[in-house]
């Protein structure tokens, strides 16, 4: 990680995404391209991230219906059912605004790779956003510092 910056590392024009696309359409690029994370922009200004963890319903939870065992059956709890309905509608629905993380931590281009490790040792993040001035130009994750180290060693 001698000299090594974020911008020799980074995988260069991340696929990115605005605030209204769907939690689905979200989560099926990331499944289609392989990719864990999504940095969303207004325009050109970085304004989120969305990942694999925000995607499994951090914020948009829906609560399973009651079950009462009676007489070897399953009965659903009817007042839950109509909730039910409603949260996953709602969830359904969520957009990438309603799950991402907001004003995510990032770093700019030029930031050596050790610092940008020792940030996400820090923050307890897997990814950061990689900004050349206010535009992001790529994405940095754990597995390409790793990947640094190797191709060093």
């Amino acid at each position: 990680m001698a000299d090594l910056t974020a911008r020799d590392i980074m995988t260069s024009d991340p696929v990115s995404v605005t605030r209204d696309l769907t939690v689905t359409e979200a989560a099926r690029m990331m499944v289609e391209r392989r990719i864990g994370a999504l940095p969303v922009l207004d325009g050109d200004a970085l304004v989120g991230i969305v990942t694999e963890g925000d995607l499994i319903m951090r914020d948009v939870k829906v609560e399973f219906p009651t079950y009462l065992h009676l007489l070897d059956g399953f009965i659903m709890y009817p007042p839950a059912t109509a909730r039910f309905e409603s949260e996953l509608k709602k969830a359904v629905g969520a957009t990438v605004e309603d799950v991402m993380t907001a004003e995510p931590v990032t770093v700019q281009a030029d930031t050596s790779v050790a610092d940008v490790a020792t940030l996400m040792v820090d923050r307890e993040v897997s990814r950061v956003p990689v900004l050349d001035g206010e535009r992001l130009v790529g994405i940095v994750s754990k597995s390409d510092i790793v990947r640094s180290l190797i191709s060093e060693g």
